[in-house]
């Protein structure tokens, strides 16, 4: 016999910085957008490894609320890749990286 655990949605988990990839946009989660405290940012892309660099800069991209509109920057690197991804975060650079190739 397999058993499965049940395990209630309310139950505490260990938290941890993630973003959303929609066709349009990048919603970062609350911890996400708590590490690095910015209102733009710096999008960047690296096809070699498949991940997404975002930093705070003063001019980029604006996040209104939780959300960067990022359709521009996916329609030009040919991403298409949607879902839940975790954020490594570096905090002497101040940048969050998104491995695309690991969706959680």
């Amino acid at each position: 016999m397999t058993f499965e655990i049940y395990k209630p949605r309310g139950e505490k988990t260990c938290k941890m910085a993630a973003v959303s990839l929609s066709k349009n946009s990048i919603v970062l989660n609350k911890i996400a957008r708590e590490k690095v405290n910015a209102d733009k940012f710096e999008l960047a892309f690296d096809r070699d490894s498949n991940t997404i660099r975002m930093m705070p800069s003063k001019e980029g991209q604006t996040m209104k609320k939780t959300k960067i509109f990022a359709k521009g920057f996916y329609k030009h690197f040919g991403i298409t890749k949607t879902g839940k991804f975790a954020v490594k975060y570096i905090p002497e650079e101040n940048t969050m990286y998104v491995d695309l190739n690991k969706n959680l």
